[in-house]
């Protein structure tokens, strides 16, 4: 049975949950009021072998490295290990993702191409919405060919703070 260490953090943007394995690998990252998505996802993922949570403050350090994400350093997320269950697309979407720079956005056409499947903006938009930990992978990094901001679980103006945070000017 796999045991997920949870805690919530207090953020600029609502209540954050943040779960991980005992080898302290991020398996989600979800904000308090979707938090039944991220049942459904454990639920989809870690129910034939198992899982229980457990409350644990600040497992591994990972609370404290995500308020600093929120304080400013932005870098922080990008060595925070993560271990997600999924398909292989998915995974390999999630993967591409955390390419992204900080600051920078990408359009779903443009992963889909990064990904060498040129024309599956939408098969990459949908592993996109089924990112189990976002912020780290950061998926509120692709917006719209024509710029706007679609898609993120977490709400639009959230995705919009997110990425005037990392500094990325909305025009």
């Amino acid at each position: 049975m796999l045991t997920l260490l949870q805690d919530k953090i207090a953020t600029p943007v609502g209540p954050l949950w943040i779960l991980c394995d005992e080898a302290y690998r991020l398996r989600a990252v979800e904000w308090e009021e979707h938090s039944d998505r991220m049942e459904q996802l454990l639920e989809v993922h870690y129910r034939r072998e198992g899982y229980q949570r457990v409350a644990a403050a600040n497992p591994g350090g990972l609370s404290d490295k995500l308020r600093d994400y929120f304080d400013g350093d932005l870098g922080v997320i990008n060595g925070l290990p993560g271990e997600t269950a999924g398909t292989p697309f998915q995974r390999e979407v999630w993967q591409v993702l955390r390419t992204i720079p900080c600051g920078e956005v990408m359009h779903y056409g443009e992963l889909a191409e990064r990904l060498g499947r040129a024309g599956a903006a939408r098969a990459v938009g949908a592993a996109n919405g089924a990112n189990p930990i976002s912020i780290v992978v950061p998926c509120h990094r692709v917006i719209g060919r024509n710029g706007t901001l679609t898609g993120y679980a977490g709400g639009v103006q959230r995705k919009e703070w997110l990425l005037r945070h990392e500094g990325y000017f909305l025009l």
